[in-house]
């Protein structure tokens, strides 16, 4: 019984690391998008936070998408 426990497992890691890291991406780019480029900026000021913010942002939503994917359906 502990073989589909650990399957499960690994599904729900890879959708949260690939879920983490494509977010983030898109949290960047649409930052790049709006003029706040959070990483190429050496200065803290409101635009670099809000950059930071909508990283953040990508990492949690990109990590409920992708749980949404690779889970779906399965026990």
């Amino acid at each position: 019984m502990a073989q589909p426990d650990f399957n499960r497992a690994m599904r729900e890691g890879l959708a949260d690391a690939v879920g983490f890291v494509l977010g983030a991406l898109a949290g960047w780019w649409l930052g790049r998008q709006f003029g706040i480029d959070f990483i190429a900026s050496p200065e803290w000021n409101a635009r670099q936070m809000v950059g930071l913010v909508l990283i953040v942002a990508g990492c949690g939503v990109g990590r409920f998408i992708a749980r949404r994917l690779i889970l779906k359906d399965k026990p």
